[in-house]
């Protein structure tokens, strides 16, 4: 879950809060004004479906050869070119775009 002082910086970037364990029912506000529940509640499931959305995303770069491993294959050329660019498209398979 998105955190609770992400969600209020979005709806007000001036704001100090502090919350302990993420619980909606205590938002201490040491500057900006009080945002009602429903307000944060709404932003905060905006932001987790927006996170959510990019998970083919995250799972990608998790996956994908490294910097290095391309530059080897940049360098290398023949095969081993080839056997990155087969392993970047079978992540790419795994993890379609939506």
């Amino acid at each position: 879950m998105i955190p609770l002082s992400k969600v209020i910086k979005e709806l007000d970037p001036n704001a100090d809060v502090s919350c302990c364990d993420n619980d909606i029912d205590n938002i201490v506000w040491h500057k900006g004004t009080p945002i009602a529940k429903d307000v944060i509640e709404a932003k905060q499931n905006e932001l987790q479906a927006e996170y959510d959305a990019e998970e083919w995303k995250r799972n990608r770069q998790a996956e994908y050869p490294t910097h290095e491993d391309c530059i080897h294959a940049l360098l290398d050329g023949g095969d081993t070119l080839t056997e990155l660019q087969e392993k970047r498209q079978a992540v790419k398979t795994k993890y379609p775009k939506p």
